[in-house]
């Protein structure tokens, strides 16, 4: 790949849905690798105010990775303000079910393992029941 990808750190603030410790970890070793990265206080709370910023963060042709929750969910809330991210090139990092170790080490790899789900789909979470 030519392209190293983008990051981006999502706070998660309001949610409170991902484990300090993790986040903690993640944010240290995401300062201690040296790398640019981008860090925001909570994405759902931009998407809930239609944060132009989004469009800006999801816009460019280099692959982009994110640190945050669950693939499906990012997806829709850049889908919802119009901010589409590229399926193909965008790779959603967990840390609700992660580890800080292993978040971190999918991160700072520059390789990227597209995984938000197809239009028209939902991600994949192991242990959820299909309706």
């Amino acid at each position: 790949m030519a392209d190293k990808p983008r990051i981006l750190f999502c706070h998660c603030n309001y949610a409170q849905v991902v484990p300090e410790d993790v986040k903690a970890g993640v944010l240290k070793s995401l300062c201690e690798s040296g790398q640019a990265f981008e860090a925001v206080a909570d994405l759902c709370e931009m998407a809930a105010r239609r944060d132009p910023a989004l469009k800006r963060l999801a816009a460019g042709s280099a692959p982009v990775k994110i640190a945050a929750c669950y693939p499906r969910a990012v997806k829709w809330l850049f889908g919802g303000c119009q901010a589409p991210l590229d399926a193909k090139h965008t790779e959603v990092v967990n840390m609700r079910e992660l580890s800080a170790e292993d978040a971190a080490a999918a991160m700072l790899d520059e390789s990227v393992t597209a995984n938000l789900p197809e239009d028209g789909s939902v991600a994949a979470v192991e242990g959820e029941k299909k309706i």
